[in-house]
């Protein structure tokens, strides 16, 4: 059964990739009315914390993925899932996470913009390069020839189109892309999970038949995650409520985009599609799980920023 899963493919029709793009770039475009052009000033302002957040999610959380791969040594398919997984931004819930977690939620939503952009760039490449680091997922590299261009492309139109498009209402129009923002985000991220359930429900009988292979990886990947940034954070002598918003960034990736890419370059591909899209339902619950525990932690004043 063990080589099968890098053979399956998860249903997922061309009408359906289209929605779910379009469901993304409309949650992007949601996040982004809620962002200023000041959050990009931000990395000048307070240097410290934003290369750290920026570092944990791009550097770190990628390396400790591919020791994390070379210690558990996971079906190929599975260990390409970690990686994109690792690859993508912070998730779409962060913000709220972090608020709902007492953490610094003008360095959570700096982090999301600054995330946000580099992955246009730092996606494809991160994915790239450990994905050809380690053997077998670069054979898998090999046999589909996903070209870093066309990923690029498709990453700046998801991301970048809509960033760009929310920053310029939020300029013009304050008012309206307030307005917008109290709804927009809510309404298009249910939108999206519906979505996803959705095909998961179609999809039932192949997932519930390998989801064993895969159940045990995400919590323990997503654990390194969380573990990623708050240990850098503390490392570095960052204040709690810092360190509790870069440890969320961290371990809220945003596994829209990683389906996205499944879909569109790898087919569907069965540990890619089934580790990604379970790592969108636990990371939901590992985040307002830990963001709960942290709520009912108050931060000293020594403690604040």
């Amino acid at each position: 059964m063990e080589p099968t899963l890098d053979t399956v493919h998860i249903d997922f029709n061309s009408e359906t990739i289209w929605v779910l793009n379009v469901v993304l770039a409309f949650v992007m475009f949601g996040i982004a009315l809620d962002i200023k052009m000041a959050d990009f000033t931000q990395l000048i302002k307070r240097p410290k914390s934003v290369l750290a957040g920026i570092f944990s999610q791009f550097v770190l959380l990628p390396f400790f993925t591919f020791l994390l791969v070379l210690l558990i040594r996971p079906q190929p398919s599975i260990a390409l899932g970690m990686f994109l997984v690792a690859a993508c931004p912070g998730g779409n819930i962060s913000n709220f996470i972090s608020f709902f977690a007492k953490g610094n939620v003008a360095l959570s939503v700096t982090l999301t913009a600054n995330a946000s952009l580099l992955a246009i760039v730092m996606t494809p490449l991160n994915l790239g390069l450990w994905g050809s680091l380690y053997g077998p997922t670069n054979a898998l590299l090999k046999e589909i020839s996903v070209a870093p261009s066309e990923m690029l492309e498709v990453v700046a139109l998801i991301l970048g189109v809509p960033l760009i498009a929310g920053l310029w209402i939020g300029k013009q129009f304050p008012k309206m892309a307030s307005m917008l923002a109290r709804y927009f985000k809510i309404i298009s991220l249910i939108f999206f999970i519906s979505l996803i359930f959705i095909v998961m429900f179609n999809n039932r009988l192949l997932i519930e038949e390998y989801l064993i292979y895969v159940l045990w990886i995400v919590l323990l990947h997503n654990a390194v995650a969380f573990f990623t940034g708050y240990s850098l954070s503390r490392l570095l002598g960052l204040s709690i409520q810092d360190t509790r918003s870069i440890t969320i960034e961290t371990g809220i990736q945003n596994s829209g985009l990683g389906l996205v890419l499944v879909f569109t370059f790898f087919d569907g591909l069965g540990g890619m599609a089934i580790l990604t899209a379970f790592w969108g339902i636990w990371h939901l619950i590992s985040g307002l799980v830990l963001g709960t525990y942290w709520a009912y932690r108050p931060l000293g004043k020594e403690e604040v920023r």
